[in-house]
């Protein structure tokens, strides 16, 4: 019985402590509690004003134009009208220009709501330029440097066909990837038939363009084209009556010249496509001008890269790991080169890491675009840039790009990929006009309320 009276006293005790303590207490307004981030809206509030380049007009006008006046109130009115109505502020603008090298403002105009902003305010500034400014940027060429490489073919072949390029064909994918990859190269060249093909993997120029060291990018994504005649015999394993000897001839050319071989979605190699070589055949999907090789063709064409004799393999070196993430080098290269492909994609085709040491791919050369994935106690590789170094060498003597993403192929992803590997520079210019840039800076305080 004592115990409860006593733990009911105690009770009482901290209850009116509590009390007494809340009664006299001293709490805080709210906007000291949660203060308006005043630069924050500052700056929210000149976007806003310049998000149709209204701004931007108002502060370039001519003093003689018959509106100039009536502008700068309109302007005005908006920053009254945007802003809350206990927050003043004072606006100046200041012209922005270099002489001896240095930057000099000079005050043009000041608007303000207020005499004083008391004594506490925040303040951003706002950098607009005149729609008469040119402002480019000149890549370097690839080949530039060394003297080695510069030409891009891209296959466009109309006598073949395409698989795992849903939703696209191979010559709308090859007219995109022209767009986005030619300012980058010395030359770009549409390879628009196997007979050209078969040309270049001669070492025959097209153009006069340097054949050594270029980059062949395949748009018909898990198929690739054979020429007829010397390719098409030479390249038929009639034991195993399939068309994989013909990758281990590409594997041999890649090497020779020190091709940069790329494939843009799926599992590389899969098909060879010839619509006059193979008018009856099809993909066992019903696509026609095809012949179905499956994973030999990828193990032959690593071993005549590697330098090694023609056999037939019909093991899988890919697998299915599904979430694939941008590697921070390919994120890098996105915001340095202005391409932005979705960060993460679905990879059905991974590469096994085990092809690095099996056909002297080293680990120090690969440019990864996405980070390696372990699954069953295994390293796969969704997408990345393999250099062919052989054992006991320095010298790179053949590249290849996979990507081995599901189906849709990303053109920007093959575009950065290459970017990443060859990591030409950007020489951005500078404004060319004078008196073309304009400093504006918001001032705000708050008065009144709570």
């Amino acid at each position: 019985m004592m115990r409860t009276i006593e733990v009911f006293l105690v009770i009482v005790i901290i209850t009116g402590a509590f009390i007494i303590a809340s009664f006299y207490a001293v709490l805080p307004v709210p906007r000291r509690v949660s203060p308006l981030n005043l630069r924050r809206l500052a700056l929210t509030t000149l976007q806003v004003l310049d998000a149709d380049y209204s701004l931007s007009e108002i502060v370039f006008k001519n003093p003689e134009d018959p509106d100039y006046e009536s502008s700068w109130k309109q302007l005005q009115v908006a920053l009254s009208a945007l802003l809350p109505p206990n927050i003043v502020y004072n606006m100046s603008v200041y012209i922005v220009r270099k002489e001896g090298g240095e930057e000099l403002y000079t005050p043009l105009r000041f608007i303000s709501n207020a005499e004083s902003l008391g004594i506490q305010s925040e303040a951003a500034s706002y950098l607009v330029a005149s729609s008469n400014v040119t402002f480019r940027v000149v890549p370097q060429k690839i080949g530039d440097v060394g003297g080695v490489g510069g030409t891009l073919y891209i296959l466009n072949c109309s006598d073949a066909r395409g698989w795992w390029i849903t939703g696209y064909t191979a010559h709308t994918l090859a007219q995109d990837l022209y767009n986005l990859l030619s300012p980058y190269f010395q030359k770009t060249i549409m390879v628009q038939n196997t007979t050209q093909l078969a040309k270049i993997l001669n070492g025959t120029s097209l153009q006069g363009e340097t054949v050594q060291g270029a980059v062949i990018i395949n748009t018909f994504g898990e198929a690739v084209p054979i020429p007829s005649g010397y390719y098409a015999t030479q390249g038929y394993d009639p034991q195993a009556q399939s068309y994989a000897k013909y990758c281990h001839i590409l594997g041999q050319k890649v090497r020779t010249y020190n091709f940069t071989w790329v494939s843009i979605v799926g599992y590389p190699l899969y098909y060879v496509s010839n619509i006059n070589l193979f008018p009856n055949n099809h993909n066992t999907w019903g696509i026609y001008g095809m012949r179905h090789v499956g994973p030999p063709g990828l193990n032959a064409f690593l071993r005549g890269l590697d330098g090694k004799s023609y056999s037939y393999n019909d093991n899988w070196i890919t697998s299915n790991v599904g979430d694939a993430q941008l590697s921070s080098e390919a994120i890098y290269h996105c915001n340095y080169y202005g391409i932005y492909p979705y960060p993460r994609q679905t990879a059905t085709r991974a590469l096994s890491a085990s092809i690095l040491t099996t056909y002297n791919l080293p680990e120090s050369r690969v440019v990864y675009i996405f980070n390696k994935v372990y699954r069953n106690n295994n390293w796969w590789i969704p997408g990345a840039v393999f250099r062919h170094v052989a054992a006991g060498d320095n010298k790179v003597t053949g590249s290849f790009f996979a990507l081995g993403l599901t189906r849709t192929p990303d053109i920007r992803l093959t575009a950065l990929g290459l970017l990443c590997a060859f990591r030409p520079r950007l020489y951005r210019s500078v404004y060319t006009a004078t008196d073309a840039t304009r400093l504006v800076v918001l001032q705000l305080g708050q008065v009144g309320g709570v």
